[in-house]
């Protein structure tokens, strides 16, 4: 329990002072017991569909944090955590609202407080484009795990080796990506297809940059240490991790407004969810647990292909966030289970 709240402790503490606010401005918008108390559940709800549908996020940073240097850890972890929270759950709704309807900062944050339904329509409006971008990116991620030619653990065996076999062909995860988000463009008008398809290129375009530059600075490193040099850069795998969080937002904070349109309510809903995926995040890269559990990264990916389909697919269907962030937990928790049956038949780290 001690190791638990030595991981937890901020986030508990950031979460009272969250409810308290959103306590406050319950109290001072109602002026009623049982307003304020409906704000509070509004909030807790948040939070938890934030948790639900970011765990698999949280196995992933910890995937591509336990690579990186510890002061570029840190940076993600400390720098990271503000643009997560105040940066996708509080700007970037407001930059939709922004530069969907011309307006200021000021007067898209004037809008989203005093005209919480047109601001809603705003933000839900560009649910298009962001599911093409944030699909089309999350598909990729999920895609390239399992597309490794060294790959050589496998979790749902059949699958995965099947997807190994043909691993070695160039940029075949880019094709079945491009595939899907074409299937889906003809499922939609011509003006819908073509800001979907704008939105989804822009998301392999982003991929491939970020990988890009990531293993541009892995050379120069790389070089730098052959000359026996101190490197300290993990300049790539944190852009990598901050378009990741990104692209895990967009869903939530697209979601949220199914629950309530005020944007006070939201970010701090959001904002709770957000502080404890840091918290996971820190717990298995400072506990090992991804070393522990062989499966683990694999539930993780396989949710993270999911979520990518799903957020491709929203584009022309509604598919509840609940249902999302269930299949999410499902993968992960089937993951866990078989890693410890795993650990229960031979020791970690030997043979399959």
């Amino acid at each position: 329990m001690q190791t638990l709240l030595r991981y937890y402790t901020f986030s508990l503490a950031f979460t009272a002072v969250c409810f308290g606010l959103a306590a406050w401005y319950g109290w001072a918008s109602t002026g009623t017991i049982w307003g304020t108390l409906s704000l509070l559940w509004i909030v807790f709800v948040l939070s938890i569909l934030e948790v639900s549908l970011s765990f698999d996020n949280a196995v992933v940073n910890a995937t591509v944090l336990r690579e990186m240097d510890p002061v570029w850890q840190q940076r993600f972890l400390t720098i990271g955590i503000l643009i997560a929270v105040f940066g996708m759950r509080i700007v970037f709704p407001i930059a939709i609202v922004a530069i969907a309807a011309d307006l200021g900062p000021v007067e898209a944050i004037t809008l989203s407080l005093n005209e919480p339904q047109e601001y809603e329509r705003i933000v839900s409006e560009a649910h298009l484009g962001i599911a093409g971008f944030g699909g089309a990116f999350l598909a990729m991620v999920g895609l390239t795990f399992f597309f490794d030619s060294e790959k050589n653990v496998h979790w749902i065996g059949k699958i995965e080796r099947a997807i190994n076999r043909v691993s070695t062909v160039p940029a075949v995860e880019i094709g079945l990506v491009l595939a899907l988000v074409y299937g889906v463009s003809t499922l939609l008008t011509a003006d819908e297809a073509m800001t979907f398809l704008t939105a989804a290129i822009l998301g392999l375009l982003t991929y491939i940059g970020v990988n890009a530059v990531g293993s541009l600075i892995e050379q120069r490193e790389t070089r730098k240490k052959a000359a026996g040099e101190i490197v300290r850069s993990g300049l790539g795998g944190f852009l990598y991790l901050e378009v990741l969080d990104a692209s895990f937002s967009f869903d939530g904070v697209i979601g949220a407004f199914a629950l309530s349109n005020n944007m006070i309510v939201i970010a701090l809903g959001l904002s709770v969810g957000a502080m404890f995926v840091r918290s996971m995040t820190i717990h298995l890269v400072r506990q090992g647990t991804l070393a522990q559990y062989r499966y683990l990264e694999h539930g993780a990916f396989w949710a993270i292909i999911v979520l990518g389909v799903i957020m491709l697919l929203s584009a022309k269907f509604h598919i509840p966030e609940t249902i999302t962030g269930l299949i999410g937990a499902i993968l992960i928790g089937l993951s866990l289970l078989w890693s410890i049956r795993f650990n229960r038949k031979q020791p970690v780290g030997t043979g399959e």
